[in-house]
């Protein structure tokens, strides 16, 4: 049996950084393969916001499409994958799922995904928003995708940016059934957290 597939899609949000980060994940599971495409702006953002050059960024994902090669294999719903996530989601990116234009591969891949009933997660950056940006996110959610801004968990009481990066990413992963140990401090309750000041949450101190 085969490895299994994720579809990898970088737009031109800002936050780089989480679709950067499922790639390097995805790649240290034995299991599993990326599947990278990046629009045009989200080129512009891998190289501003990570300094990263296309060569770099390429290598980290098992397998690379063109932005414009709709007759990829992953264009067609006969090509297994577990599922896609576009991380970040701009609201162009957005609109054009939300209206089922596959005007790119991006957009085709997110249809297919969508008309195949397998997971779709949208890791959108906006704030904030306007009723246009509200109604495609309702529309992409009745069409059975998953909306995903990337809002820290402030109870795990992560200390660093790279922490907080990799809460969401790890929850994220968790709609493909990928679980990566460290990623995610699971939530016990506010009674353990109490006695066990390490574990994210209020301390009794300042209740």
């Amino acid at each position: 049996m085969g490895k299994k597939r994720l579809i990898v899609a970088l737009t031109g949000a800002t936050g780089a950084i989480y679709g950067v980060r499922i790639l390097e994940i995805i790649r240290a599971l034995p299991d599993w393969e990326s599947h990278l495409i990046v629009s045009c702006a989200g080129w512009v953002n891998v190289q501003h916001e990570l300094g990263l050059k296309k060569s770099e960024l390429k290598t980290k994902a098992d397998v690379y499409y063109a932005i414009n090669d709709v007759a990829a294999a992953i264009a067609s719903g006969t090509f297994r994958v577990e599922g896609m996530v576009v991380a970040p989601c701009s609201m162009k990116t957005l609109a054009a799922i939300a209206c089922g234009l596959g005007d790119n591969l991006i957009t085709r891949a997110a249809d297919v995904t969508l008309k195949e009933r397998r997971p779709l997660v949208l890791v959108t950056r906006e704030t904030p928003l306007n009723l246009a940006h509200i109604r495609n996110m309702a529309a992409v959610t009745e069409m059975g995708g998953i909306i995903f801004p990337p809002l820290p968990a402030f109870y795990g009481r992560e200390k660093t940016l790279a922490a907080m990066v990799d809460e969401s990413v790890g929850r994220i992963l968790r709609f493909f059934r990928i679980e990566v140990d460290g990623l995610v401090e699971s939530w016990q309750g506010l009674a353990k957290c109490r006695t066990n000041p390490q574990v994210g949450g209020t301390s009794e101190a300042s209740l």
